[in-house]
């Protein structure tokens, strides 16, 4: 059985077979060398890692007040049968991404199912996302795993193939249908939360306003509302306040754009906040414009270049939502559903904060793609 590096177009082509087409996000994401490795020397150490895992379980599933209680998860050995199931998440740009794509590989090949990845190229390609689900769905699909580039952009579609009895899961970004069959994803509130919190309590003695520049990421995606939410609610009443506030697209360039001109507009700024991409971004423009150590840059999610900023002390701190086990936890919950096994319908590992005193007990597989990983869109001969 033969993993299969396939770089599909934004549109959907190349999708299904070998091929060296690149889409413009993702050429432009590994050409920038974000991820400096060669390929093919992944391993399975994670794997074997990565459970048994605290999680949270929402109680009554999907509930919106966040009503929890913790249990520890364990994967399925083996799968009863080689299953084929069609993952699709909005792009690669962001190297939050490329953790996925591992997650999902890996226990795809632990498991011993067939998996389809594509990716839609952007935030504001919900038809690509749309028809490449369509397309990997009537080419013999058992289950979807779906991050949806909106709340209720692909809800019709979850629709239908629930009706057709294939499950559904959620995973991360989190729609809004009633018809899935679970969710694996943490709320971002906590990822916003966790982060205001970790600032106020920086700046607990502030004598004067602390203020930032907040960019929570893309319009329209449900979880860019949590977080926003849960930022917003978390620096209430303290010395924390938001300057200014932008969305934008994940891609480097769009949230270069936004933090440049943050920057220009507001020169007493203490700190940019926001996605990993803008952290990524803020870090390079704050050193061209001589301005480290006057404004300083967290992030509330967590990447590679999040983590490696954090080590050299460009990046204060940053949550992570542990995404490659959350998308090795949709695989099993994909297997679970379709083979008539107990699985709980909603679930998220738990949040944690990472700074430069935690790394280095910080298990960065939860989080990262491991050495030698580049994207691999189709795993075990489907």
């Amino acid at each position: 059985m033969a993993d299969r590096v396939l770089w599909g177009l934004p549109g959907g082509q190349g999708m299904g077979r070998k091929g060296t087409d690149v889409s413009t996000s993702s050429k432009a994401f590994w050409a920038a060398g974000v991820l400096l490795f060669a390929a093919g020397q992944a391993t399975t150490e994670a794997a074997e890692a990565w459970h048994p895992l605290a999680v949270d379980v929402w109680d009554p599933p999907f509930n919106a007040e966040l009503k929890r209680r913790t249990d520890q998860y364990v994967p399925l050995e083996k799968a009863a049968k080689a299953w084929r199931i069609c993952t699709s998440i909005p792009h690669l740009k962001d190297p939050y991404w490329a953790a996925v794509n591992f997650g999902l590989i890996d226990e795809a090949k632990r498991l011993g199912v067939g998996l389809r990845l594509v990716e839609a190229g952007g935030y504001g390609n919900l038809p690509v996302q749309r028809k490449q689900i369509t397309e990997c769905m009537e080419s013999g699909a058992d289950a979807l795993i779906v991050s949806g580039i909106s709340a209720d952009g692909v809800n019709d579609l979850v629709a239908k193939y629930a009706g057709q009895g294939k499950p559904v899961i959620d995973m991360i970004n989190g729609i809004s249908s009633d018809k899935i069959t679970a969710r694996c994803g943490v709320d971002f509130q906590d990822m916003g939360r966790f982060t205001a919190e970790y600032l106020r309590g920086l700046h607990r003695d502030a004598k004067k306003p602390v203020k930032v520049a907040w960019f929570p990421g893309p319009d329209g995606a449900a979880w860019v509302a949590q977080g926003d939410k849960g930022f917003r609610a978390g620096i209430k009443g303290s010395a924390v306040q938001i300057a200014t506030s932008a969305r934008g697209d994940t891609g480097r360039a769009t949230q270069g754009r936004l933090v440049e001109a943050a920057l220009a507009k507001h020169s007493d700024l203490d700190y940019i906040v926001g996605t990993t991409v803008t952290a990524n971004a803020a870090v390079d423009l704050i050193r061209r414009k001589g301005l480290k150590g006057k404004v300083k840059v967290l992030a509330y999610y967590y990447g590679p270049g999040v983590h490696r900023g954090i080590r050299r002390g460009n990046v204060i701190a940053a949550p992570t939502d542990l995404q490659a086990l959350q998308a090795r936890m949709s695989v099993d919950l994909a297997v679970r559903a379709l083979e008539g096994k107990p699985f709980k319908k909603h679930i998220a590992p738990k949040v944690i904060v990472v700074d430069r005193q935690k790394i280095s007990k910080f298990n960065a597989s939860t989080s990262l793609p491991p050495r030698g990983f580049r994207p691999i869109f189709s795993v075990n001969d489907w």
